[in-house]
Parts: C-alpha cells; structure tokens; sequence
C-alpha cells in the first residue's frame, strides 16, 4: 500500500461539480480562510470507504498523503491515520501524535482539524501533560488555535472541561470568526457533557466581554430566559 494507491482511489470517484461547490463551501477565493485550496469532489462518507480499505497504511505512506495539495486527500490521511491511532498500542499512538503536530501546516482548514484534533491530540495528551495545547492557543496559526480548543473535545467526553474553559479564556480576544464559532461550540459542549454549572460560571464571568458568536454558540442549549439574560449583559457594553 501507498500514498498513490490512495490517490488512484479518490480520483476514481471525484466530481467535478462537487469539487465547485466545495471550493465555494470552504472559503477557497482570494483573502479567504482557504485560499489556495484544491478540491475534486469526493464527498467524507466515500473518503471514509477509502481510508477503511487503506487501514494498514504505513505510517511514512500517510504523512505522504498528508502533504497533498489536493484537499480530500490530505483529509483521507487524517481519517487513516485516526484508525490507526485508535488500534495502535502507545509507542505508535505517540508516533501519530509526533506525525500530526509536525505537519499541522497541512491540517488546514476546519474540517480537517475537527475531524482529527480530538482524537488525535486530546487522545493522546489525556492524562498527560497538556502544556502544548497552550502554545498551540497563542499561535499565528489560526488552525494550530482550533487545534488547541478543539483537542478539548476529548476531555469533555471524559467529563473533564477545566482546559476548555482557561483555553476559551486565552480565546476571548480572538479576531477569527472560525475561532469565536470552536470556542463557543466547545463551551457549549462543556454545559453539555460535562458541567452546566462551570459553564455559566465562566459566562457569568466574561460572557459581556465574549466575541457575540462565541456568546451565542455557548448558550445555545440553555434555557430562553437565560440567553436572552446573557445576551443583554452582553449588549450594555
């Protein structure tokens, strides 16, 4: 198995007419968030079919893959190398986990990083230390930020949210839009799964000051009352 057989693969099923709507979808025109990016068509439920057939991919084969210009495939990478990592024992989990925070300028653009970070870096890092998941927060990188937040997504399933909540803080003053949108979702995730009470502790604390996206993200599960409480908090600034 190779990076080319996976590649013969996607190509056979690509979709010119798809691959327009998905340039559109995923913000690829000049100045935009993907800028540049390249699409043939292939939709995630047939990639997935790909990256289940090519489940024993090597290693060295899937970060290959990886560094494609072509965006289904590096995506295909990212789902091969997922299932690896959830069968690998921990000397290969750690390989992965090296792999992916060495090439995060491919896991660029939002699809790849929600679909991977989680159970990827926040698989990896639970239990573990998670310094990182800060240096990645105060990057440049507007995806090695959402891969931070969005690495939490893991530890609120285990009912554990403190690092959402001082990573979300690190987020407030985020100027992305993509930014506001995780944080929010993962704050609103934490009232969720894992505790309502520490989430509206922290929108008690800084929801007048958050991003108006990330607000509502947040409280979307909430009560009417409440929201409509937060939200005029939020507007007498």
């Amino acid at each position: 198995m190779t990076e080319s057989d996976v590649k013969k693969e996607l190509k056979a099923l690509a979709n010119p007419e798809k691959a327009a709507i998905l340039k559109r979808f995923f913000k690829t025109g000049p100045g935009q968030y993907g800028e540049g990016d390249k699409f043939i068509g292939v939709v995630v439920p047939a990639q997935r079919q790909v990256a289940k057939k090519y489940s024993q991919l090597p290693l060295a084969e899937a970060e290959k893959l990886l560094h494609s210009r072509i965006h289904e495939e590096r995506l295909t990478a990212l789902l091969i190398l997922d299932g690896l990592f959830k069968r690998g024992d921990s000397q290969t989990q750690e390989k992965i986990y090296k792999i992916y925070l060495k090439n995060t300028r491919y896991i660029n653009n939002w699809d790849l990083v929600d679909l991977s970070a989680p159970n990827i870096v926040g698989a990896r890092l639970y239990k573990r230390d998670r310094k990182i998941l800060y240096r990645l927060a105060k990057s440049k990188s507007l995806w090695e930020r959402r891969i931070a937040i969005l690495a939490t997504f893991y530890f609120i399933r285990q009912s554990d949210c403190a690092d959402t909540l001082k990573i979300a803080k690190l987020l407030l003053t985020d100027q992305h839009d993509l930014m506001h949108k995780a944080a929010g979702w993962m704050l609103r995730e934490v009232g969720k799964r894992c505790s309502e009470k520490e989430l509206k502790k922290f929108l008690d604390q800084y929801g007048a000051e958050m991003p108006r996206t990330m607000l509502r993200y947040a409280i979307e599960r909430l009560p009417e009352k409440e929201r409509q409480r937060y939200l005029r908090k939020r507007c007498k600034l």
